[in-house]
């Protein structure tokens, strides 16, 4: 969904119509400000088909009024951006008290680069060009962490996934998983009591370029239920899988 431009004059009744829309409260809104059209439209895209509600701005001022006046889960921050880049934004916004969690993006790797994001206020950074797979990694690490998951730790009944070790205990005992299977854990329990397609377990957990038979997600989550219990991963027929 498209930024609203900021008004001259903000007329409080029209906006708060718009935040007013009715949204489902367990979906998470994400503000992604990008100057790059072509890879905005494919985040967007890309995001908003994962469960995401998107708003996307091309510009530092309009993604800074929207940071300002609605309240967002996470912010997607391009460095280089007209009008006000997004040092500017993000400076602005910490001096605001602002606490929204904040993920860089730029296209340059250097340190004084990271360093300055992150004195600025950055929760994250990442250099493009990047796979969509570590930037929703990283996305479900900051949503995590501001929603008091302060220690990455996730429990599902007498599992316990750690992210910050890549870890899964069932009953306090250490399961040995594959990274693979830790993958779709992590990947199935950031989208708890949604179904995850198929389709979308095939994009997030292998690579373009690795051939792939066509049972191979059945093969792994048969693998899981025996190290994590039967009933961990269900499956809704037709559909795909998904963790209560």
């Amino acid at each position: 969904m498209a930024c609203i431009p900021p008004p001259k004059k903000i007329d409080v009744i029209e906006f708060g119509e718009l935040k007013r829309k009715s949204y489902d409260p367990s979906t998470m809104r994400i503000l992604l400000v990008e100057d790059n059209g072509p890879l905005r439209g494919t985040l967007e895209e890309a995001l908003s088909e994962e469960g995401y509600l998107v708003d996307a701005c091309e510009d530092g001022e309009v993604g800074l009024y929207h940071a300002r006046e609605i309240s967002y889960d996470l912010v997607i921050l391009d460095v280089m951006l007209p009008k006000m880049n997004g040092w500017e934004v993000l400076e602005t916004l910490r001096k605001e008290g602002k606490e929204v969690p904040v993920l860089m993006l730029t296209a340059r790797d250097s340190t004084e680069d990271r360093v300055r994001g992150l004195d600025s206020g950055a929760d994250d950074y990442l250099v493009k060009p990047f796979k969509l797979a570590e930037l929703t990694a990283r996305m479900r690490s900051l949503l995590r962490r501001s929603r008091g998951q302060s220690q990455n730790v996730v429990r599902v009944g007498d599992v316990t996934i750690d992210a910050s070790k890549k870890e899964i205990q069932k009953a306090g005992e250490l399961v040995d998983v594959t990274a693979l299977e830790y993958r779709m854990v992590d990947t199935l329990v950031a989208q708890r009591g949604k179904v995850v397609s198929r389709a979308f377990l095939y994009e997030h957990l292998f690579s373009e370029e690795k051939e792939v038979v066509s049972n191979i997600l059945e093969v792994y989550v048969c693998n899981l239920r025996k190290k994590l219990g039967g009933d961990f991963v269900k499956t809704k027929r037709g559909h795909g899988y998904f963790v209560e």
